[in-house]
């Protein structure tokens, strides 16, 4: 198992070298510069050419290549060219948002697909099956920022239960900032909810198909106990893997519902540094993210060994 794992972690490690390469060359062929961009239209030759040797956009590639990765590895992600202060300070500053809501996400989704595969699984043809996977097939096909506006409209115009956007702050308190990205997390959640309810019942049915599950109820054992206790487990390997997926969709992909509430995350952070071509947030945030998918990637592997134990011997 040792082995396997070391194995896995290589090549997740020669995985980020080559998301590192393709993420600062494809930034790097962007049409524009962002020197000139900042300085504006009526700027002069002179001043737009010192300005990128501030930035650090002169030199061949591989050299500009090399310093990024050198300085992240260091912990020095850059210097925003927009807001003139380090990266580094702006993640730490938009990542007590992005990481509660997606957690917040991912709690959700679980709590509402695991009960809703289990039922789906259990009432197998019957109208409750018909019902959940129709609501679900629902969910994946509704976008999820039509989810958020029609929330909105629902909690925050009408009901008043909540604010339309903006985040207070944890300073402000705990409840606040729960509150503030209660709306937003159910956005996200409902679609991945569909998508996990929807796995783990296929998953489910495969493995109640399975001698060990007939000879169990053969014993005795309820339906009921036999999806719980025998079937659950062995059905989560395919569910982990939907978990690990979308927690870092969650942290990366949710630009677009920030953006319609208004959160000071990481997705919006991102869209800000491609509006003000701020190329340095754009593929340091980027790198992260894709560290924050690859790590995510290894613990899924690593939690395999725990719900499957004939993993363990290899």
């Amino acid at each position: 198992m040792i082995r396997a794992l070391g194995r896995r972690a290589l090549s997740l490690l020669l995985a980020l070298i080559a998301a590192s390469v393709v993420i600062f060359v494809m930034l790097q062929a962007v049409p524009g510069d962002p020197a000139a961009f900042m300085l504006g239209m009526n700027a002069s030759e002179d001043a737009v050419a010192a300005l990128r040797a501030e930035l650090g956009l002169e030199g061949p590639l591989v050299v500009r290549y090399l310093a990024w990765i050198s300085g992240m590895l260091g912990g020095d992600f850059g210097t925003s060219y927009t807001y003139r202060v380090p990266v580094a300070e702006l993640v730490s500053e938009r990542i007590v948002v992005s990481a509660p809501l997606a957690v917040m996400a991912l709690v959700l989704s679980t709590v509402i697909a695991i009960p809703v595969g289990l039922i789906a699984a259990a009432r197998r043809g019957g109208v409750a099956d018909w019902g959940i996977m129709g609501g679900t097939q629902l969910g994946i096909a509704v976008p999820n920022f039509w989810f958020a506006m029609i929330l909105v409209l629902v909690f925050a115009v009408k009901l008043r239960w909540v604010s339309a956007g903006g985040f207070p702050g944890w300073d402000a308190g705990l409840w606040p900032g729960v509150r503030a990205l209660l709306l937003p997390a159910i956005a996200l959640a409902l679609p991945q909810a569909s998508i996990l309810a929807r796995v783990l019942r296929s998953a489910l049915l495969d493995t109640l198909d399975q001698d060990y599950i007939r000879t169990a109820r053969a014993k005795g054992l309820s339906r009921r106990a036999t999806v719980v206790r025998h079937a659950l487990r062995n059905a989560m390997i395919p569910v982990l893997t939907i978990l690990g997926l979308q927690f870092s969709f969650l942290l990366a992909g949710a630009i677009i519902i920030e953006n319609v509430f208004f959160l000071p995350g990481l997705g919006r952070l991102i869209f800000q540094g491609i509006t003000q071509r701020d190329l340095i947030v754009v593929q340091s945030v980027t790198m992260l993210l894709v560290f924050a998918v690859i790590l995510v990637t290894f613990l899924v592997d690593l939690a395999y060994t725990f719900a499957d134990p004939r993993l363990r011997r290899r």
